[in-house]
């Protein structure tokens, strides 16, 4: 009795799919907040330039 539960807990790999999608959507969430702040610098950079341009343009 013991021992089939004992393997039927050694064959169970719901834990372990769990887990790998776990990891999976971390690795996803941790390139996608990368991806975000690169490209809000890039923005934020586009926009200084932007304003910076309309306000020489307006002052003329």
């Amino acid at each position: 009795m013991k021992t089939t539960i004992i393997n039927k807990l050694l064959q169970d790999e719901s834990g372990a799919t769990a887990i790998e999608y776990g990891l999976i959507a971390a690795l996803v969430s941790v390139a996608a907040i990368g991806a975000l702040t690169t490209m809000g610098e890039s923005l934020e950079t586009m926009f200084t330039t932007v304003s910076g341009k309309l306000d020489e343009a307006v002052s003329e």
